[in-house]
């Protein structure tokens, strides 16, 4: 069965990965909505979607096929918009009875969490994420490794710099009330990798937060883990050139690099195909990475001591 969906955020940056992911599983894209129009990634994708810029004529449309034929109406609708709409976006597709699959993160503060699964419950419909990491080939056979030997304790290092220009800081990306702050904004997909490979969360701390940069560590059921995020071109390995590839991952577990730089072009299909499958990332997977952002980004900063990041030292932005 070909599914209809609709789109919220279709302006934005993430937005084409869901496009090609709703046409590469074979489904339908039939309306969209951003409060800004330069939408016209659209026609890579369809010609017959419906547009709106204002998000009470999309819900009055959705409406409207609600009530036609149940091979017109939105089955999905996929979400897009800054974080801090996103629990207000998850919910218009559940009442309008659409099941939602929404970006990350979920949502920002994890007390929200309770509402949504409220509302599946009221509604029957379904709320999933995207937790593309975990389908990543790479990363999923690191897990298999260390499922095989559950009685070691490893030692790791996450370093996340993803270069942002001065816009960052002015867009809703750099509000924390809008985007939850660099934990839950920057750091989400990896704090659920961590989370996912190597257990619950026993202890935590940070040493550094600025808008730009943050660090800290985690005591895990299965590793300790340093991890460093930042926004700020300086600390790139390497000279940026805009237009390239201005981005630098790197995990290391017990001292060894996992190579996971490649693999990224098809992740939201992988995603959307489990989903529709029935087999998607739901409230429950998305949890303990929001629950250990929210209180990272609102922990006290302390000293590192022995713990300290290598980016802390040998930054050249310190």
């Amino acid at each position: 069965m070909a599914y209809n969906f609709a789109l919220l955020g279709a302006g934005g940056y993430i937005a084409p990965r869901h496009m090609k992911a709703i046409r590469d599983t074979g489904n339908r894209l039939v309306a969209a909505c951003d409060p800004h129009d330069a939408v016209g990634v659209l026609d890579a994708y369809a010609f017959d979607v419906k547009f709106f810029t204002e998000i009470e004529r999309f819900d009055r449309h959705i409406e409207k096929l609600k009530r036609g034929s149940v091979e017109g109406r939105v089955h999905w609708v996929s979400i897009c918009t800054p974080n801090y709409l996103h629990d207000a976006h998850i919910r218009l597709a559940l009442r309008v009875g659409a099941n939602a699959i929404c970006e990350k993160p979920l949502v920002i503060s994890p007390w929200n969490l309770d509402q949504l699964q409220a509302i599946e419950a009221e509604t029957g419909g379904r709320v999933s994420t995207v937790l593309q990491l975990r389908v990543h080939p790479s990363l999923v056979a690191l897990r298999e490794q260390i499922l095989r030997d559950q009685s070691k304790r490893h030692q790791v290092q996450l370093t996340y710099i993803t270069a942002r220009g001065a816009w960052y800081h002015t867009s809703w990306k750099g509000n924390e009330d809008r985007a939850g702050g660099m934990a839950t904004n920057i750091g989400i997909h990896f704090f659920d990798l961590l989370t996912w490979l190597f257990g619950g969360v026993q202890a935590h701390g940070v040493h550094l937060r600025t808008p730009s940069r943050m660090s800290g560590y985690l005591q895990l059921e299965g590793a300790d883990v340093s991890w460093f995020l930042s926004v700020d071109v300086r600390d790139l390995p390497f000279d940026a050139v805009p237009g390239k590839a201005s981005t630098y991952r790197s995990i290391t577990v017990d001292g060894g690099e996992v190579e996971f730089s490649d693999g990224f072009t098809d992740l939201h299909t992988r995603v959307y195909e489990r989903t529709l499958a029935g087999e998607g990332f739901g409230i429950e997977d998305a949890r303990p990475s929001i629950e250990l952002a929210y209180k990272l980004q609102n922990a006290p900063v302390m000293p590192p001591g022995d713990l300290a990041h290598p980016y802390l030292l040998t930054s050249s932005s310190q």
